[in-house]
């Protein structure tokens, strides 16, 4: 979390809607650590103020009206190597999630989450950690348990026996939600041997990005289930 001598987190606000906009100001604005840097209704104003502002962290909307959140994330994670996208939706479709992770979101929050929950979300992923809250998680795994039904146990028995102790604990880590930073200062290990490890995890688990290893580790008893 942000130390009183550091500067407050920089957050951008990309919503189409003035009054959401207005109450999330209003929400985290009355937090000393954090200040909003500006505000965006559409995609291409979301990007010119990104640009001028250099944000810490961009909570986006995936339905703009007129275009999509999906659109922007990979450039908005492009302008600079720490700026977070968070996606604050009402939107429950887990392929819409899967895909603004893939893209380079670090979390995902509903709506109807408790204004506290989002501002703790933001200084997760602040700080470098990933957000995706129980009830999204809840329906990615609805999601990969009908997209796997009739799949071997002993396949994948013999998938997760192939995992060496070093990936099991980078395994363990990713369904906590840390980011690579936090993986590497945990284990003592270099940034570029964390994504060494998620390579070889990726391969021989058969996931295609961190968020559905975190499922997948949970549902195969690698990690609790996230509080």
């Amino acid at each position: 979390m942000s130390g009183a001598s550091n500067p407050p987190i920089g957050i951008l606000l990309v919503d189409d809607h003035v009054v959401v906009r207005q109450g999330l100001r209003m929400l985290i604005e009355n937090n000393p650590d954090m200040r909003v840097v500006g505000e965006a209704a559409r995609c291409d104003e979301a990007l010119e103020v990104a640009s001028r502002e250099m944000p810490d962290v961009v909570l986006l909307d995936l339905d703009l009206g007129a275009g999509s959140g999906l659109d922007i994330i990979r450039q908005l994670v492009s302008l600079h190597e720490k700026v977070r996208v968070l996606i604050l939706t009402g939107v429950r479709e887990a392929e819409l999630h899967r895909r603004a992770i893939r893209l380079g979101a670090v979390g995902i929050i509903m709506k109807e989450q408790a204004g506290e929950v989002l501002v703790k979300a933001i200084r997760k992923v602040y700080d470098g950690e990933v957000w995706i809250d129980r009830g999204t998680t809840a329906v990615l795994f609805q999601e990969m348990r009908h997209g796997s039904e009739g799949q071997r146990l002993d396949t994948e028995a013999s998938r997760i026996a192939s995992l060496t102790h070093r990936e099991r604990e980078v395994v363990a880590l990713i369904a906590q939600g840390f980011g690579t930073a936090r993986i590497a200062k945990d284990l003592f290990i270099s940034e570029k041997t964390v994504r060494n490890h998620l390579a070889s995890i990726f391969d021989k688990l058969m996931v295609s990005d961190r968020l559905e290893l975190a499922i997948y580790a949970v549902r195969h008893g690698l990690a609790p289930q996230p509080r």
